[in-house]
């Protein structure tokens, strides 16, 4: 600590006089300031971004329901149940691995699915047919959380008997 110059000589300093210089520390950054990770999570962003496009227009909707927006949602909810699991199993969340969460599950992935969307379409398809708008958003989430569990479950069998072999 540094001390500043007292106004007056003859007293000492108190409390509030006293300066504190931040130790300088060598912490790494925090994963969500590194440079790296953002650039990672923003290209696989990008890359998710482009395939839910590309499949969207590949797939019309069909009778109002946005299929392809259904897909990207269920099959990214399969995939980010898959991917997390996996990584779970190998231990903790640094190095490579964190990497493949942030690149792959929070980029690719997340910018592959889309909740926007999702909501938006459920809005318009309400102006048509409110049964169909209700199917089609509580259909999404529902089977949406079955297909997360599908893909840890998916996981589960394909990458412990791995690790158990690797160990043995």
């Amino acid at each position: 600590m540094k001390r500043r110059e007292p106004k007056h000589q003859e007293s000492p300093p108190f409390d509030s006089e006293l300066v504190t210089e931040r130790p300088k520390s060598r912490r790494p950054r925090a994963a969500h300031r590194s440079p790296a990770n953002i650039a990672l999570v923003a290209a696989g962003g990008a890359i998710g971004t482009g395939l839910r496009y590309g499949l969207m227009l590949l797939m019309p909707p069909v009778a109002g329901v946005p299929v392809a927006i259904l897909t990207v949602n269920l099959v990214g909810a399969f995939l980010l149940g898959l991917l997390l699991e996996a990584l779970s199993e190998f231990g903790p969340d640094h190095g490579w691995s964190r990497r493949l969460r942030l690149g792959i599950g929070t980029g690719v992935i997340s910018g592959f699915t889309t909740y926007s969307t999702l909501a938006a379409d459920s809005v318009t398809l309400a102006l048509a047919s409110p049964v169909i708008a209700v199917a089609y958003g509580v259909g999404t989430v529902i089977i949406g959380g079955l297909a997360s569990v599908a893909g840890i479950a998916t996981a589960r069998h394909l990458v412990r008997p791995r690790i158990a072999r690797s160990a043995s």
